[in-house]
């Protein structure tokens, strides 16, 4: 078996403490990463503690790192090669939700859904599958993309809601949340609909909770989704399954938004940024306002700078709810 170069596991305060203060004692060299309480490297190993309380280490040294540093000296326990007899619910079949797109004014929403059984848990030991914000490689989320449909016993469904099909379902629903929530339905449906392909079965199905209120996406669930359990945390891309999905549904945002570009000739940066403001006066100017439903969603701020239109009061905006 090829050298661990990724793990990830989730860190109490007192670890968290523990582990900074080492690095600090043996010379890691720190750096600032997004949404990263500490992030150091040395040599061959690179550490990031993130504000969530995931840890992600990576690189040739990972398995030494892991093995002499932070197992016997912050885990106080051995868990590499043994997380499915720690934990024996990460053996469990079932499926696993995920979006991409949800805060880029240009491009789709796309929501995948993937099924995993002890046997995919087993085969995706040390792949580095993870969630996809954490992979800021297009080309590994390709690669990881691959391996995943590839995986024997693996099923998957993507989703896909183009930005003409988001904007109708945002004049009728009002809600970010509900097209969302739609969008995890038709997932589990479809992967449902695959179900004799899965064994054994899957048990549930795991999803992040995007909404305040779980029963969102509960009663958007169809016929074929009611049949298994739906779980609903924060954080829910440390789950396997819901990491595949993420980097399932993150492909096909940046494969579908790269086919935008080529057709409309410029650029779309991801995101909601400055940057994203110019490109929109540039796609309005060139092709008009009746031409960016195509290509974004225009009930961001965006659209209304661009467009040169007064953006509505804080109160009254309900883009994100």
């Amino acid at each position: 078996m090829k050298p661990l170069t990724s793990y990830t596991c989730a860190l109490a305060e007192p670890e968290a403490r523990a582990l900074e203060e080492y690095l600090r004692e043996h010379g890691y060299e720190f750096r600032q990463a997004p949404y990263a309480r500490f992030a150091a490297e040395k040599e061959k190993v690179n550490v990031v503690f993130y504000e969530s309380g995931k840890l992600v280490v990576q690189g040739k040294g990972t398995q030494d790192f892991v093995e002499f540093v932070l197992e016997p000296g912050i885990l106080k326990q051995a868990r590499l090669g043994y997380e499915t007899v720690l934990n024996p619910e990460l053996l469990l079949p079932r499926l696993g939700v995920d979006e991409s797109g949800k805060g880029d004014f240009f491009g789709p929403l796309c929501v995948a859904g993937v099924f995993v059984n002890e046997s995919v848990v087993k085969a995706w030991e040390n792949s580095g599958i993870r969630d996809s914000k954490d992979i800021s490689s297009d080309s590994k989320i390709a690669e990881l993309t691959r391996l995943i449909r590839d995986t024997p016993g693996c099923v998957t469904s993507v989703v896909p809601i183009g930005n003409e099909a988001y904007n109708r379902l945002y004049r009728r629903m009002k809600s970010v949340n509900a097209i969302l929530a739609w969008g995890h339905a038709r997932a589990i449906e479809n992967l449902m609909g695959q179900k004799h392909r899965m064994n054994p079965p899957p048990v549930r199905a795991i999803s992040d909770q995007f909404a305040a209120n779980k029963a969102t996406v509960a009663n958007a669930l169809m016929s074929l989704g009611r049949d298994i359990e739906l779980v609903q945390r924060h954080k829910a891309e440390a789950d396997l399954a819901v990491a595949a999905a993420s980097i399932l549904a993150r492909h096909e945002f940046v494969t579908r938004l790269a086919a935008l570009e080529k057709q409309f000739g410029m650029k779309f940066p991801k995101g909601a940024s400055g940057a994203v403001d110019e490109a929109a006066r540039k796609f309005v100017a060139r092709h008009g306002t009746e031409g960016l439903a195509k290509v974004a969603k225009t009930h961001f701020r965006n659209a209304f700078r661009a467009q040169g239109l007064p953006e509505p009061p804080r109160s009254e905006w309900k883009g994100n709810r």
